[in-house]
């Protein structure tokens, strides 16, 4: 697929299935849901949900022997909508009072887990009882009703326990629980039940989304089962998920996938080659061309699904492999072409670049960047960014781009060789040297805001220092702006070497206020 094609690409939409009785309601929840967005709550809105929550009657704790009850009595009557379906599976009316039954048991035991005490003892019984396995066969019941009810008592486990404020002994019953869930291959079997879920159905909709949730706080419980989560299916449901972003109103699923799909390939080598395995990074790059094209969507909406989808890439190209996939599936050309048109998508472009680039498995894309005529594009970068709105993106600074710009130069510098090379130095001595000037001023820029950072240390810590202090004070020396420093003096050091001997005396007559051992410092 060429650059023309991904720009151009518009992925498939999804089919949709109606639901006998719920048009009405369905047309109901989806213009609320157009036209009453969560940035869009009044606080006196806020507020009065806040008090609805707070307010509602507390749940009373049930005793050991109450609670086991309650769990073998949902066996029991899973156990009978069982049997119940098998004998009559043509005649709803005979296993329709067992369904009842059984989706009343799973409501009283979502009210009683409300109770955080009733919750963690709910843990410890559900493993003590083997009620485990007979909770997760339900996700593949032919009623989705009974599925998206277990996704909601998986939820409710999850929406009230955070590792960092639970107790030793609550800790150790949710450690049971998550690990009698992992014995029973939990993702791969919510992974099928994802597969039947409609979306257009407002309460299959909502199971997708709990399932989501579920997924997400399992995994920051235990990022050491990324990997597993991967294996079981939820990678490629993602992808399948992510190429579909196609709806024309805001979908919080659209969100929690393209975040999940980074939290399995943040961390996790073994998710990054299970991404370029199953194609993820041509899905990727064709959602990053069609995103910013898209007319169906509020723009804050396609920035927030962007970043996450550059994130995901970014992380993605880590893997050595990955970065041969995204060369042959034109990746180069699209972060160039998003570059040049300045758009939502040039600051998340700029840092994949980077990542492409960086280090000596970025030679060959940096060798393809400079035949795609890519130093055309981030040179007018390099010598003065894109203003940025003031709601685009906003936890990103200036200097974030500054940082992504110097560090891609400096990798061009550090792999490219002959006339590649000498093309790159070549732009050092153009209109009367304007970008060493440009380098010489990011240089006292950064090397100012390191001295500010060393001088508040030593203020605190005294100007005698053993070897520990002097290994705090680099480290905060590096959150201080350093590591950009140290880039921006290694392209002044090539530059001195690699260009005319005049770009080497301007440099110099522009040190000439300071001493040239603030370099070699620095570099060392």
């Amino acid at each position: 697929m060429d650059i023309g094609e991904l720009s151009s690409y518009k992925p498939p939409s999804t089919l949709k299935r109606p639901a006998a009785g719920e048009e009405d309601d369905d047309d109901e929840w989806e213009s609320q849901r157009q036209s009453k967005k969560l940035d869009e709550l009044t606080e006196k809105e806020k507020q009065d949900i806040l008090n609805k929550e707070t307010k509602a009657p507390k749940v009373e704790a049930l005793d050991e022997a109450t609670l086991e009850r309650l769990i073998l009595l949902f066996e029991k009557r899973a156990l009978r909508n069982q049997k119940m379906r098998v004998k009559f599976p043509d005649q709803p009316e005979k296993f329709m009072e067992s369904e009842v039954e059984l989706q009343e048991t799973m409501q009283k035991l979502r009210i009683a887990v409300a109770n955080p005490t009733n919750l963690y003892l709910y843990c410890i019984l559900m493993v003590k009882l083997g009620a485990v396995p007979s909770l997760l066969e339900l996700l593949s019941h032919e009623n989705t009703d009974i599925a998206v009810g277990v996704v909601k008592l998986l939820f409710d486990f999850t929406y009230d326990t955070y590792y960092n404020i639970l107790d030793a002994i609550q800790k150790e019953s949710a450690d049971t629980f998550i690990n009698a869930l992992l014995e029973q291959q939990v993702f791969a079997l919510l992974v099928q039940n994802l597969e039947r879920l409609d979306e257009t159905v407002v309460k299959e909709d909502t199971g997708v989304c709990l399932t989501l949730e579920f997924f997400d706080k399992l995994l920051e419980f235990r990022p050491d089962i990324c990997a597993d989560a991967g294996k079981q299916g939820l990678m490629q449901w993602l992808l399948r998920r992510v190429k579909i972003i196609t709806k024309t109103f805001f979908d919080f699923n659209d969100c929690w996938a393209c975040s999940l799909l980074y939290k399995l390939v943040q961390h996790t080598p073994e998710n990054r080659l299970l991404l370029g395995d199953l194609a993820g990074i041509h899905v990727l790059l064709q959602q990053l061309a069609y995103l910013p094209r898209s007319q169906n969507r509020e723009k804050y909406e396609v920035e927030g699904i962007m970043r996450h989808l550059f994130d995901v890439l970014c992380s993605s190209l880590m893997a050595t492999v990955n970065r041969d996939r995204f060369l042959r599936d034109k990746g180069l050309q699209l972060m160039n072409l998003m570059l040049r048109e300045k758009k939502m998508s040039w600051n998340g472009s700029l840092k994949v670049l980077d990542h492409a680039m960086n280090g000596p498995d970025g030679k060959d894309n940096c060798s393809k960047f400079v035949d795609i005529l890519g130093l055309r594009t981030i040179f007018p970068l390099f010598m003065k960014t894109p203003t940025r709105n003031r709601n685009r993106m906003r936890e990103l600074t200036a200097e974030d781009d500054e940082k992504h710009v110097i560090s891609i130069i400096a990798s061009l510098l550090k792999n490219c060789k002959g006339q590649q090379r000498q093309t790159l130095l070549s732009y050092f001595t153009e209109n009367d040297y304007e970008k060493v000037d440009r380098l010489m001023e990011l240089h006292f820029k950064y090397l100012e805001k390191v001295e500010e950072v060393k001088k508040k240390v030593e203020e605190v810590n005294g100007k005698d220092e053993d070897d520990e202090d002097e290994e705090e004070l680099y480290s905060r020396r590096l959150d201080g702006r350093l590591f950009i420093l140290q880039l921006i003096d290694y392209v002044l050091l090539e530059a001195c070497t690699g260009c005319p001997p005049a770009v080497k005396q301007r440099i110099k007559d522009l040190l000439a206020q300071r001493s040239l051992k603030t370099i070699r410092y620095i570099m060392r």
